[in-house]
């Protein structure tokens, strides 16, 4: 499960069919800050080892300073000047990424976000089968399930989100948003300090999103606004006003962490620690694949006590959901077909041919796959 304990909700604001809920926190952190590294647009190459590297788009990267003692860190780049109007270093264009998490000082960390949580999924069971079962291809034995892509819009892309992040009204203390197209969540996003939040709302344009968020975004109808509206019966002064404005809140409050934000918030995921910063933890999570529903991929910060100090969420496809469900449960069956198959309540046949219409065809060996299609036609016929 996940727990946004600290950020509370604020009622939303709606453009077009994009809806923009602001995440407030009471107390920002102040050992933990947040910049951004622009880079120049287009494709970029992240070397992940000495053979291993990917192609992707990649607009920018954030870099997290923290210190150790518990004191005020500030974000690099949001220093004080002497006045003289200096500005701050620029930073270089780059085109190459040695890894995605790299640390640029002691107490400074440049990771590229979203990648660390997208890498995760791409690298999902990457190796292929564990066993040479007599179904699968040569090259699934040789090199897995390489190459992997998947495709995501950039913000830029998705309709409205541009011009409803332009007008939003940022709140005192916000420190992060949740999206939604078509009343669809399509990214979770929190940072530490208000401070870091309003340098970093514009690059939310920047970021990458899922097929169906962007199908919601340009299909939908205008959303609802969801409008209070408060009995003046029993209200007798402004402390009275003031209270029953602070219920209808939190009433808003529950109702979107329960309705509205339950297939984000109320899953198991599985994480992976990718980075230790002082008292935070850098990780990445992973759902359960569950089909016909919700499933997010996303990184976060936390601190000793596992609250949230950073997340980044992106939502999968259903196509995506399904090449990650079916790729677990290979897994867990030790990529044995038949096993799988009686598992997933189907024929044989029937989990050949839906590898092959999730883009694994290649990992079955050409008469195997062959077999599947005639024994499928037979069925039919």
């Amino acid at each position: 499960m996940m727990d946004l304990t600290g950020l509370s909700t604020r009622p939303s604001q709606v453009w077009g069919g994009v809806r923009l809920v602001p995440l407030v926190r009471e107390e920002p952190l102040t050992d933990l800050r947040l910049h951004q590294e622009l880079y120049d647009e287009g494709p970029g190459l992240v070397e992940l080892g000495p053979r291993d590297s990917y192609l992707s788009y990649i607009p920018h990267g954030f870099v997290a300073s923290w210190t150790g003692d518990g004191s005020p860190a500030a974000a690099y780049g949001t220093q004080l000047t002497s006045g003289r109007g200096e500005l701050p270093t620029p930073c270089m264009p780059l085109q190459f990424h040695r890894r995605m998490v790299r640390r640029q000082a002691k107490d400074r960390l440049r990771f590229l976000p979203l990648h660390l949580a997208l890498e995760g999924y791409l690298a999902l069971h990457f190796g292929g089968p564990a066993i040479a079962w007599q179904e699968w291809s040569q090259r699934a034995i040789r090199n897995g399930l390489s190459p992997r892509a998947e495709e995501a819009y950039a913000g830029g892309q998705v309709h409205g989100l541009a011009d409803a992040l332009r007008i939003f009204e940022i709140h005192p203390n916000q420190c992060g948003l949740l999206v939604y197209t078509g009343d669809a969540l399509a990214a979770a996003f929190a940072v530490p300090h208000p401070e870091d939040y309003r340098a970093l709302h514009p690059s939310l344009v920047n970021d990458l999103y899922g097929e169906l968020i962007h199908h919601y975004a340009l299909l939908s109808a205008p959303l609802a606004d969801f409008r209070t509206r408060i009995a003046d019966a029993g209200i007798r002064s402004l402390a009275d006003l003031r209270a029953a404005a602070r219920r209808q809140e939190q009433d808003w409050a529950l109702f979107h962490d329960s309705a509205m934000a339950g297939g984000l918030l109320d899953v198991p995921y599985t994480a992976q620690t990718v980075y230790r910063l002082g008292r935070f933890t850098l990780s990445r999570f992973l759902p359960p694949f569950a089909l016909k529903q919700e499933n997010h991929i996303g990184e976060t910060i936390t601190d000793e006590h596992g609250r949230i100090a950073y997340l980044k969420t992106f939502r999968l496809s259903e196509n995506q959901v399904r090449r990650g469900h079916l790729l677990t449960r290979l897994a867990a069956r030790d990529w044995h077909l038949a096993e799988t198959a009686a598992e997933l309540g189907i024929t044989e046949a029937q989990l050949g041919l839906r590898l092959e219409s999730a883009g694994f065809g290649y990992l079955l060996r050409q008469d195997v796959l062959d077999g599947y299609r005639k024994a499928a036609r037979s069925r039919r016929g």
